[in-house]
């Protein structure tokens, strides 16, 4: 799935487009001269709170490089964000960038995350962060226009460097251009290494106003370009108000976090009461046959939530790989017809190491079981200790106090008791209680009852799995379920809920049941959160602004909530989000 490279001249070379990615003198010195003198950096962003860089062209990540360690050495206040956009159509591997960046030792250790980060075979965005420096940066590996169009930010300044003009024209169309020009700030600046006749009247085209200037090498002259107006107003930071301590609470939480807010969290039953405070959890995505925008949501978010996961908190994780087992006839291959597994395994949209068929000799072996259907096999998957996560993406001094209703006065939102008193002002709230969100807004969530069943007497073997139902690894130990009981609002555990699950799992993993002793089950039941089209709410709801909710993930909390987190407070913040506009439309809240 990765672009080969040329390494016999004194520059990689594409062949494809027959064109080297850097200049052979001193690709670093290039970049600097071209791209960050060209946007009139670091002066742009002196005082800035947050910059916005998008580029055509990402390449072997090297404009980044410099661009990162340009901002280590004048970023503009220590909550400053920079965010930056970059689109490869055709990424190569991660060893050849590794090869090709290794010429720069100084830049290693700002290489490593973008090194450890590297896409693989997955379209889509990618999102590769260096918390310590403020910066965030969303790879969309897709041809250029389709990533302009999908893109929600508005850049401050633009890195044109696709290979040159007449060997790769399907970049510097015009149309590719105005959508450059759409996607910019007032003022937005722009910077490329071609002075091109197509490249100049596209730019002017879009609004662009041209100045030449010396080139770098054995190039003569470079441009840059910039729109009319000013930077807009930069306010100060909000105040965001944060009510649910779940997953969805803690993921946004740290999605503010890593955009210069802090937020304050308000729980009324205490850290991990609802949903997420079972004793383990199981990161998988949905697996859907038909392709279409919901299935790369989770596929996108299953993603991001796995790589948050090992880089952020891999003392959570408890185990690595899931099966999902078959079901259904139609999900296995036949003579005549394709199979659902079969479509899911060979769509862009996984990584394609990332994703698996394994035949029912395969499954039994990895479940330690004698008999088993055909599955998928998911490599990435985790199962994680939820409390470990939680405690590491909220605030310190959660308060537990119950939010009985929300006002909304001058532009700022009372978050008020049962009593009328008041409990915090805040100019942001966003909603994370499961069902109970639906107490504070008019929201269209279902509460489903879930109980699952665990024992610390039976080890687990075998790989995690689900089907019907589902078993994981515990630390020590073995977690099955869940029921799943619409409208049910009783947290009170069911002996009968129980002989349910110990029933399910009998179906899937036959083996590990007969070694279930009943009776030193230990059962917890809470509640999740459904919504009408099964899909989640992420987003800003209806009426006054500035109230958001991230709710209705039903049981793939703990897959979905740590992209979408990051959607919501990019939403709530005006900044750039890690998702395209058709899945923030997909999961707009507004949508009913």
């Amino acid at each position: 799935m990765s672009e080969p490279l040329d390494w016999s001249g004194p520059a990689p070379r594409s062949p494809r487009y027959d064109d080297i990615y850097f200049s052979p003198e001193d690709g670093l010195a290039e970049s600097q001269a071209v791209f960050l003198k060209g946007c009139g950096l670091p002066e742009a962003w002196a005082g800035r709170r947050r910059f916005v860089i998008g580029e055509l062209g990402f390449g072997t990540g090297l404009n980044i490089l410099a661009l990162i360690d340009l901002w280590r050495r004048t970023r503009p206040r220590s909550d400053a964000v920079l965010h930056v956009f970059s689109i490869e159509a055709f990424p190569m591997s991660g060893a050849d960038a590794a090869r090709a960046l290794g010429v720069w030792p100084d830049l290693a250790n700002i290489a490593a995350p973008l090194l450890a980060g590297w896409p693989g075979g997955r379209r889509g965005f990618h999102r590769i962060e260096w918390p310590a420096d403020g910066v965030i940066l969303d790879l969309a590996i897709m041809e250029a226009e389709a990533a302009l169009a999908g893109w929600s930010g508005s850049a401050d300044a633009w890195f044109l460097d696709g290979f040159a003009p007449s060997k790769n024209p399907q970049m510097w169309r015009a149309e590719i251009l105005a959508l450059v020009a759409a996607r910019s700030a007032p003022g937005g600046r722009a910077a490329t290494f071609s002075v091109a006749g197509v490249v100049r009247r596209g730019l002017e085209a879009a609004g662009f106003a041209l100045t030449r200037a010396p080139g770098f090498g054995r190039k003569k002259e470079r441009l840059a370009a910039q729109l009319p107006g000013f930077a807009p107003f930069e306010p100060g930071p909000p105040r965001v108000a944060i009510i649910g301590s779940g997953i969805a609470g803690a993921a946004l939480a740290r999605g503010f976090s890593r955009l210069g807010v802090e937020a304050r969290v308000y729980e009324q039953a205490g850290i991990g009461a609802g949903a997420s405070g079972n004793p383990a959890a199981l990161v998988t995505p949905r697996l859907d046959a038909g392709l279409a925008p919901n299935a790369l949501l989770h596929a996108e978010a299953f993603a991001r939530a796995v790589q948050i996961y090992r880089l952020e908190t891999p003392v959570a994780v408890i185990a690595e790989g899931a099966l999902q087992l078959s079901t259904h006839p139609r999900d296995i291959e036949s003579p005549d017809k394709p199979g659902r597994f079969a479509k899911i395994a060979g769509w862009d949209g996984f990584d394609p190491t990332g994703i698996a068929l394994l035949d029912a000799q395969a499954t039994a072996a990895a479940l330690d079981e004698a008999a088993a259907p055909a599955a998928v096999h998911l490599p990435a998957a985790l199962v994680v200790e939820p409390q470990t996560v939680l405690d590491a993406w909220l605030p310190n001094g959660v308060a537990v106090v119950r939010v009985d209703r929300l006002e909304h006065q001058g532009g700022v939102w009372r978050l008020l008791a049962e009593t009328g008193a008041l409990i915090a002002e805040a100019e942001i709230v966003c909603l994370a209680g499961g069902p109970t969100a639906a107490r504070l807004a008019d929201l269209p969530l279902r509460p489903v009852r879930g109980q699952v069943s665990f024992t610390e007497a039976t080890a687990f073997t075998g790989m995690a799995a689900s089907w019907s139902g589902y078993a994981i690894p515990l630390r020590t130990g073995t977690l099955f379920g869940a029921t799943h009981l619409r409208d049910d609002w009783s947290q009170d555990p069911r002996p009968e809920d129980d002989a349910q699950n110990l029933e399910s799992l009998r179906v899937g993993r036959p083996a590990l049941a007969a070694r279930i002793d009943a009776d030193a089950l230990s059962s917890r039941a809470s509640l999740r959160a459904m919504t009408p089209d099964y899909l989640p709410l992420a987003g800003p709801v209806s009426g006054p602004p500035g109230l958001f909710v991230l709710g209705g993930l039903g049981g793939r909390g703990f897959s979905l909530a740590p992209l979408l987190g990051e959607a919501v407070a990019a939403k709530a913040l005006g900044a750039p989000s890690p998702l395209s506009r058709t899945l923030s439309t997909l999961i707009d809240p507004r949508r009913f």
